[in-house]
Order: C-alpha cells, then sequence, then structure tokens
C-alpha cells in the first residue's frame, strides 16, 4: 500500500494551467524528487499534497484514505517544509521549537530538544533572538522538526537547501537517508543538484504557456 498517492490532479493558478492529470505514487522508503522550470507548478504541487491547497481536479490519499476527509490523520503523519521558516523571530530557538511541538503534538523531553540543536550547531546560540541569527542558523532552527516530528512518515519538502553551507547539506542529506531507511517517504523539490545517495524517483513538470 502507497503512503501517499495523487490521482488525476489538476491545478491552475490566475487563470493558467499549470498541470493536468498528474498521477503519482510513493511508498515507504520512495524518495520522489520534483523537476521543472520557474512557473511549472512545483510548489503548488506539494500544497495540493499537503492538503493546504484544493486541486481543481483529483484526489489525494494518505494509506488510501482521502486526505481532506482525514485530515487530523493525515496531519499527525505529516511534515511539511515550505518556503517560509514559520519560526517566530522574537524569540530563540528553545521558545520556537517548545511552541511548535506544542501545535504539532510532538512532546520531546527537554534533553531531546537540546541534543537536536547540539546536532545542527547551535549549542550555546539557544537564547538567542533568531532574529539575531544568520540566515543559515535560522535555518537551523526549523530543521530541527526532522529530528523531532518522529512520528511523520511522509515528509514534503520544499526547497530545503536553501541558504544551508555544505555541512548544513550533508546534515540533512544524511537525516533524509535515515528517515527512508526507517520506512517514511520522501516528496521534494531543489534548486540544488541532489547528493543523496538513495535510489530517486522524479516527477517533471513542465511549463505551460
Amino acid at each position: 500500500m502507497p503512503l501517499l498517492s495523487a490521482h488525476e490532479l489538476s491545478v491552475s493558478k490566475r487563470d493558467r494551467l499549470l498541470f493536468s492529470k498528474i498521477n503519482l505514487s510513493v511508498s515507504a522508503g520512495d524518495l520522489m524528487y520534483i523537476k521543472g522550470p520557474n512557473g511549472a507548478g512545483k510548489t503548488s504541487l506539494l500544497r495540493v499534497l499537503t492538503g493546504l491547497v484544493s486541486p481543481e481536479e483529483g484526489l489525494v490519499t494518505y494509506r488510501e484514505q482521502d486526505i481532506v476527509k482525514f485530515r487530523d490523520v493525515f496531519h499527525q503523519k505529516l511534515l511539511y517544509f515550505g518556503h517560509a521558516l514559520g519560526v517566530n523571530r522574537s524569540l530563540n530557538a528553545l521558545e520556537n521549537l517548545h511552541y511548535w511541538c506544542s501545535q504539532h503534538g510532538v512532546h520531546p523531553v527537554e534533553t531531546e530538544i537540546y541534543t537536536v540543536l547540539g546536532k545542527l550547531g547551535l549549542v550555546g546560540l539557544e537564547d538567542v533572538t533568531v532574529n539575531h541569527l544568520s540566515a543559515g542558523q535560522q535555518r537551523r532552527v526549523a530543521l530541527a522538526r526532522f529530528w523531532l516530528k518522529t512520528s511523520a512518515d511522509v515528509w514534503i519538502l520544499d526547497e530545503p537547501f536553501t541558504a544551508l553551507d555544505v555541512q548544513g547539506i550533508a546534515l540533512l542529506n544524511k537525516r533524509i537517508v535515515e528517515h527512508l531507511q526507517q520506512g517514511g517517504c520522501v516528496v521534494m523539490t531543489s534548486h540544488q543538484a541532489l547528493d543523496v545517495n538513495y535510489p530517486t524517483k522524479e516527477l517533471v513538470l513542465e511549463y505551460r504557456i
């Protein structure tokens, strides 16, 4: 049984058809890479797969259940990482992560959060207001979710490597592979060439005039 499936999806934006009759299926251990030029609809497709946007036509299912009808169940098993980091820049890293965890039903012990911050090179910066961190460090605060929400088996990632240095990219690549090897799936886009030592499925979207 696939974890996530899309059936005959069609989406328009500002009266322009982005894509039509898209089908995809990802099972446990699958890494799917969505490719295509700017404006082809990559982000729109990912947002449809999360349930944030409704398609004009088609259906998205999680374990063969409609994600609209079973929204709460699906969102418990979903980790979505979009263009917006979803961090409050007036809070520090610890405050941001505690708030995010409370909003997503994640209940880590305090030591787990510190362990994750250590993995991400943020030790000593836990109490620094996010607004005073570099773009890459802010990105790492948001990336902590990949280690904290272990209940999520479906990861949908939109340009997750943006603003990361070489070390950060390698760290995230490793975490993605761990997730796949543990039976999760990943659907993602990236302007950067993937450097993941793992079999990849591809879906290429074309720009429609």
